[in-house]
Parts: structure tokens; sequence; C-alpha cells
């Protein structure tokens, strides 16, 4: 029995899950495939990609590389564009998000992650001491606030430096503005 290509026994991929398995139930309207962790579930064969057919799997070398590009969804860009006078100049805005950070965050632990980010805004903090830059944003976002307390730490830590929440308007409670406080040169 079979529904458009699939036969029992083949190994498939699930389109918008991230899981692979092979058939072994076919009825009218489902295909029933037993997951590599062992679960059982049901989907309509539109929302399967065959990866073999059980009398190919011997000899068919296949590259699901393709599949899984396929099933990655892109992740829709996110700025914010405002007007600015001519002779403005704009502050630098850091965005600390991890997705922003590493294009692949799969194997870092927690830690990890607020290690990358912590890291991240010292060396630009550094960077616009050395270089007297005068103002910076960082983008921490809302969440839990790990994060920005971390932030928060780390600034305390600095003698020329000020900071507090960013413009609500632009940022919303996500963002925090330092201001670093330029020594004269001699």
């Amino acid at each position: 029995m079979t529904i458009k290509q699939f036969n029992i026994g083949d190994k498939v991929s699930v389109l918008d899950d991230d899981f692979e398995g092979k058939v072994i139930q076919i009825s009218k309207s489902q295909i029933t495939i037993e997951t590599t962790d062992g679960f059982t579930l049901n989907y309509a064969s539109s929302e399967l990609i065959l990866l073999t057919k059980t009398t190919e799997m011997n000899n068919v070398n296949f590259n699901s590389a393709a599949i899984l590009q396929q099933k990655e969804i892109p992740k829709p860009r996110s700025f914010v564009k405002e007007k600015k006078a001519k002779n403005e100049v704009g502050v630098p805005e850091f965005d600390l998000h991890i997705e922003k950070l590493v294009p692949n965050k799969r194997g870092m632990s927690n830690y990890d992650i607020l290690t990358l980010q912590t890291e991240t805004a010292k060396r630009h903090i550094d960077f616009a001491i050395k270089n007297r830059i005068p103002k910076i944003v960082f983008i921490h976002g809302v969440g839990e606030g790990v994060l920005k307390a971390e932030l928060d730490f780390m600034l305390g830590r600095y003698e020329q430096i000020t900071f507090h929440d960013a413009d609500y308007r632009k940022y919303g409670l996500g963002a925090t503005e330092v201001i670093l406080k330029q020594r004269k040169l001699q």
C-alpha cells in the first residue's frame, strides 16, 4: 500500500520539524512514522520528504544537506529607520542578541552565550574609550533581565562611564545607553 511515493520502511524527514524517521504504517490520509527517538507520529504525505527508499538504502549515498537547507526558515531582518539631520552623527548601536553574534547557537550553554555577549560588550566599550566615542547603545532585549544585570555590573566597574536605559520611544525597555566621560588630552 502506498501514498504518493512512500512505502513502509522508507526513511523520511519532516518538513516543519527537525527530525527524521521511518514509515511504519500508511493509511488513506496519513502516514505513521517512527522517529529515531522511538516516537510514533502521524503526518500527511505533503509534510514528509523521502530520504531513501527501502530498496535503494544500500545503493544510494544521499546528501540531506539540500533538504535541511530547505527546512530552515529565513529570519526576518529587524532594524529601526529614523531620520537624522545632515550634520548629526549617529550613536553606534550594538545588538547583543546571540542570533546577531553567531550564525548558530546550537551546542552553546547559557553560560557560554552570556560570556560571549558580555565579552562583546566589553570589546565595544574598550574600543569606544580608545577612540573617544562619547556615547554608545547596547541592545540587550527585555527577556528575564540576566544580560541587562550582567551589563549593569560590568559597566559599574568603569570609572569614566555612566549608563541608563536608552530612549524608550526608540528601543523600548530593551536597551542601555552608555555615556563615556572623556578626559581632556594634554
